[in-house]
């Protein structure tokens, strides 16, 4: 876990990403971009790969891996989602690490961190995202775009922060934790590990292991947008 002002880890390696989905392509993207890292070539178990390639790069089965891009010559990156309430994305990271595999951590040049922050490693923090100072980010954790993360908080191992989520200052969030969009947490609360924090919802005190708090969906009005007054 690196102290201080959070970057892209620094490695001279090239970089295999552990995934064929839209979280891996996004990656890709970002760390080309974005980065001083270079992705050499994609990587998945062997029964999971549908195509040789991705974006002009080779798909390589897992179970190969050591022996075509090794641990001391190749660094990888975990792009899983949260499937499984995260679950997937931590045993295929414990997978790496057990190999001697580096896993790098990216931030996004136009995130926002104000210093004395620590962040784990196979973590991605992606664009406006603010995290303020004396923020804790463990391993395996993805804050997507646009959110706020207020002083003194910690966000445990293997969480997804979707986007545009509020987590108020001195709040800790517990491992393998999700957290749909715009939902808000206050201060000082404690967000128990494996909770699911549905789309839009608050959370004023703290939670219990593993409970649920479904986001509501807005209800349509019984007139259409033609029968309004001023909009027909």
């Amino acid at each position: 876990m690196a102290d201080g002002v959070a970057g892209t880890t620094a490695t001279t390696k090239p970089v295999v990403i552990f995934g064929t989905g839209d979280f891996a392509r996004i990656a890709q993207v970002y760390f080309t971009r974005d980065s001083a890292l270079t992705v050499a070539a994609f990587t998945a178990d062997r029964d999971r790969i549908e195509q040789p390639t991705l974006l002009g790069l080779d798909v390589v089965p897992f179970e190969d891996l050591l022996a075509t891009h090794p641990p001391d010559r190749f660094a990888m990156f975990v792009a899983i989602g949260f499937s499984r309430m995260n679950k997937a994305r931590a045993e295929v990271y414990r997978r790496c690490k057990d190999l001697g595999y580096e896993l790098v951590t990216y931030v996004c040049s136009k995130a926002v961190l104000w210093g004395e922050n620590e962040i784990g490693d196979n973590t991605f923090i992606l664009e406006s995202n603010v995290v303020q100072p004396f923020v804790k980010i463990g391993s395996n954790v993805v804050l997507w775009s646009g959110n706020h993360i207020g002083h003194d908080s910690v966000i445990g191992d293997h969480c997804f922060i979707a986007s545009h989520v509020v987590i108020s200052g001195n709040v800790t969030i517990g491992e393998y934790t999700f957290m749909g969009v715009n939902a808000t947490v206050r201060d000082g609360v404690t967000i128990a590990p494996a909770c699911l924090i549905g789309a839009g919802t608050l959370i004023l005190k703290d939670t219990e292991a593993g409970q649920v708090f479904p986001g509501e969906a807005t209800k349509p009005s019984r007139l259409l947008s033609h029968q309004l007054r001023g909009m027909g």
